[in-house]
């Protein structure tokens, strides 16, 4: 597992000439009761760390219907950027972190990498619950388009959530091959929002030009800790 946080690392660094925001993702399943060591590990680790681009998130696997795992580490990056300085995390407390890790984990998940598309910040911090869908788009060109639409024609809906898009590039979940993420303050919120979408005959008529998809499988997760840019 060392060897694959190691190769994870370099992937941020910025080896790859582009722009696009990408990200890796590594889901884990902790052991009973170790979430808030977990937790207190992570702060230390990052204590007084800043990053230049992009964010390091921990976040609790909520509602899923495939793997067992409870939590994911998901690191979001500038492709051809650099993320933090060099230094900006002291190798021996880094070193220090990854063995106690090994103390609260139980088993390691699956790792995925992929790019994001189209992203919608929110500064609310409240809209912790992220709903993902992994989805098969016969025509991902149009997908993005349709789902760029929905987001611009559902503008007072949205106000205020994370809206995400974007691919998996290497280890596809069960076949899928792209995205899509909205947050929300809790599951009822979630459902509100989808009750109101969904009884609007513009919402099914944009969902429609999306063109022909395959829903994978979907689940939620919420944000433990998020550490982003400053400024």
């Amino acid at each position: 597992m060392k060897n694959t946080i190691l190769t994870m690392a370099l992937f941020i660094t910025g080896l790859i000439n582009a722009q696009t925001m990408a990200f890796s993702v590594i889901e884990l399943k902790a052991k009973d009761f170790s979430e808030a060591k977990v937790l207190e590990d992570f702060d230390k680790l990052f204590d007084g760390v800043e990053l230049k681009a992009g964010a390091i998130i921990l976040e609790t696997i909520e509602t899923s219907t495939t793997e067992e795992n409870s939590h994911r580490l998901v690191w979001m990056y500038p492709l051809g950027g650099e993320m933090m300085e060099e230094d900006a995390i002291n190798p021996d407390k880094g070193e220090a972190f990854w063995a106690k890790m090994g103390n609260y984990i139980e088993e390691w998940g699956p790792v995925h990498h992929g790019r994001i598309l189209s992203w919608q910040p929110t500064d609310n911090t409240d809209m912790k619950l992220i709903h993902i869908w992994d989805v098969k788009p016969a025509d991902p060109m149009t997908f993005k388009k349709g789902h760029d639409k929905i987001v611009s024609s559902f503008k007072k809906d949205f106000n205020d959530r994370l809206v995400g898009f974007g691919t998996y590039d290497i280890n596809k979940p069960n076949g899928a091959t792209h995205w899509v993420a909205v947050s929300g303050l809790n599951e009822q919120d979630h459902m509100m929002l989808y009750d109101k979408l969904q009884n609007d005959e513009k919402f099914l008529k944009l969902i429609q030009e999306r063109g022909v998809t395959e829903d994978v499988q979907d689940f939620a997760v919420k944000h433990l800790r998020v550490l982003m840019p400053k400024n």
